[in-house]
């Protein structure tokens, strides 16, 4: 870890604490919902083992990113964020119907998106994005069978890749979505008095548009500062999540999947006697935690291993639980490299560990390695 890490480490700590709990919570509730989802009727696909419901999905992830890079470009970002606070109350009401009665449902479900429009604190953008994202990944979940669940995480991480490491036309994206404030990142504080309504994050969008700018005239940064969001434009389930930071060792915020923090250039200085700046927050994609997610929900649906009986959670088998150790393990090194200054995509690190725990998982349950690939129906 860098010298910027290891400054401010019980604050660091703090942060890959509050990222791993927002991470459990997601996971454990769209686990929790699956059977309640499933029940009332809310899979998203007629043929949850048709292996085109990926390819579907991803034709929506470039439609919608097309989409908002239009919307900034043309000056309409607040109706990009109507749309996902609109979007954040129907999922969250996915969640309500479920365990509160009608009305109390549709009330609870009807104040997530008025406190995300009038009071977009950091708890409250990830208290919201644990909700619609447990939401995202159980519906998904459900609706993906394990071949397109596999198919899913691999052809994102790719995207994601490709998305850092290749194309970069993600920075334009971040660019606008920045100063939305809106819960397709987790907003992951180093301290519990930090505000993010107190951030100038317009000065981080206008930060990495400099250093776009740098870059092009060759720079020999290994990746830009500023924000890198994933490429769905899903409000809650991007599946491109990369996770960068800036040379400076400062994460930058994604929508979709990327892990990432402030500018040193905007964050107050250390209390320490040195020169070098303390970042105060740094910010994951939701689609981070949603994507990998969906595997787990899948697996818990759709593999026959047997249920393990925990209580409150009645699908869960050790596929699933052990898709989640996978998620957790790719977590702590994607961490790692965001908190020492490496830029990195997110869901090759998130969606491989997930993967390969849900396939020891399906091994370890007797499950065949063709059935847990889902590739029974073509052989």
């Amino acid at each position: 870890m860098s010298s910027h890490a290891t400054e401010s480490e019980p604050s660091v700590a703090l942060g890959v604490g509050l990222a791993a709990s927002a991470f459990l919570l997601v996971q454990l509730g769209a686990l929790a919902l699956v059977p309640d989802f499933s029940a009332a009727g809310l899979q998203a696909t007629p043929d949850p083992s048709d292996p085109t419901n990926t390819v579907v999905y991803v034709a929506a992830i470039l439609v919608m990113t097309g989409l908002m890079l239009a919307a900034f470009k043309f000056g309409v970002d607040q109706l990009v964020r109507a749309v996902i606070l609109l979007t954040s109350g129907m999922l969250s009401w996915y969640v309500f119907s479920v365990v509160l009665p009608g009305t109390a449902a549709l009330v609870a479900a009807g104040i997530v998106p008025v406190l995300l429009w009038q009071y977009p604190e950091w708890y409250v953008i990830d208290g919201a994005g644990v909700v619609i994202g447990a939401a995202a990944a159980g519906v998904f979940g459900i609706s993906f069978g394990l071949l397109p669940a596999l198919l899913l995480l691999i052809v994102l991480a790719v995207y994601d890749a490709i998305s850092v490491y290749g194309t970069e036309h993600m920075l334009d994206l971040a660019a606008g979505v920045m100063d939305l404030r809106i819960p397709v990142v987790l907003v992951i504080p180093l301290s519990l008095d930090y505000s993010v309504l107190d951030d100038d994050l317009v000065a981080e969008a206008d930060a990495l548009d400099d250093e776009e700018g740098d870059d092009e005239e060759g720079d020999d940064e290994t990746a830009p500062d500023g924000p890198v969001p994933d490429g769905s434009g899903e409000p809650v389930t991007d599946g491109s999540d990369e996770s960068v930071t800036d040379d400076s060792g400062e994460p930058v915020a994604d929508d979709s999947g990327e892990s990432v923090a402030d500018d040193g250039d905007t964050a107050p200085q250390s209390t320490d006697d040195t020169d070098e700046t303390r970042r105060e927050v740094f910010f994951i994609g939701l689609g981070d935690a949603v994507m990998p997610t969906v595997l787990v929900a899948s697996a818990a649906f759709f593999s026959p291993a047997a249920s393990l009986g925990v209580p409150g959670l009645p699908s869960l088998n050790l596929p699933a639980l052990l898709g989640m150790v996978g998620t957790f393990a790719g977590l702590a090194v994607l961490l790692r490299m965001v908190l020492s200054g490496r830029a990195h995509a997110g869901l090759p690190l998130l969606n491989g560990g997930t993967i390969a725990g849900y396939l020891v998982g399906s091994l370890l349950s007797g499950v065949s390695l063709v059935t847990a690939l889902g590739l029974g129906p073509y052989l």
